[in-house]
């Protein structure tokens, strides 16, 4: 028991890692509607927890219940050992990036203002903040001078690449990653998972990261958790997803290894 690195990542072995997020038997309904039932799931410290299923699994939303976005019909959500419900707010998210596809920049602040937007508000002076943006740009792999450009000045990479470096503007423990790379060109999505990839071995944050993707799961993920029309199907390795027998998962697993093959087949890049 205990913990296993594989890649510089802590992967949980019977749970005994060090648990970042967790969730315990918890759903939630919208008008009566069950959109997430009975998610028992933990995140280690440093791993990249990829939320797999098609649309309507509950993916989103699993993610949304962190940051308490939405919060849950019943069970609990414990961000570091605290309840989220009984955290101050402001304080849960300023701990917590947060990256979403179609990026969210304001269009009226530069990117340098984008990307300084929360250590501004957490009184950061003004020359930190301005090393913390040139930091950021060369760690997503901008040049400096993209810091006095406007987001209508920027391909949807770069965007991308803009709301990553913002995400970590504050240097947060725990990044939520919904789809991020889902509306770019294969070739763009192909860098920026290898940046990620990269990124993500030199800063070992707590990654809950949304896709659809069983080839971008397989590529960043520590683990990979399927979910299936609200519910958490099961919870393996890349390697063990690939191959994977199990009873209960096995006909999702198998689903989703067979349209991963005919793409192939196809030559989809």
């Amino acid at each position: 028991m205990g913990c296993v690195i594989e890649l510089g990542y802590a992967v949980p072995i019977d749970g005994e890692c060090d648990t970042v997020i967790e969730f315990r038997d918890v759903s939630y309904s919208v008008n009566g509607v069950q959109v997430l039932a009975g998610l028992n799931l933990r995140v280690a410290r440093g791993e990249t927890l990829v939320l797999l299923g098609r649309s309507g699994s509950g993916k989103t939303t699993t993610l949304k219940l962190v940051n308490r976005l939405v919060n849950p019909t019943s069970g609990e959500i414990r961000v570091n050992g605290e309840r989220n419900d009984q955290t101050d707010l402001i304080r849960l998210r300023r701990g917590i990036g947060y990256v979403i596809q179609d990026v969210g920049l304001f269009p009226h602040f530069t990117v340098s203002q984008n990307i300084g937007l929360v250590p501004k508000i957490e009184n950061w002076g003004e020359e930190k903040i301005c090393a913390r943006v040139r930091e950021l740009l060369q760690l997503v792999g901008l040049r400096e001078e993209f810091a006095a450009r406007y987001p209508r000045q920027l391909s949807g990479g770069q965007r991308q690449r803009v709301g990553v470096a913002r995400a970590l503007g504050a240097d947060p423990a725990i990044l939520l990653m919904d789809e991020p790379f889902g509306a770019l060109d294969p070739l763009t999505r192909d860098d920026l998972q290898r940046e990620f990839l990269s990124l993500q071995q030199r800063l070992r944050k707590t990654v809950v990261f949304v896709t659809h993707d069983l080839r971008e799961a397989l590529r960043l993920g520590t683990r990979i958790a399927l979910m299936e029309a609200g519910k958490l199907v099961t919870v393996l390795s890349p390697g063990e997803f690939l191959k994977s027998e199990d009873p209960w998962a096995s006909a999702y697993v198998r689903a989703f290894r067979d349209g991963l093959e005919a793409a192939a087949n196809r030559g989809t890049p």
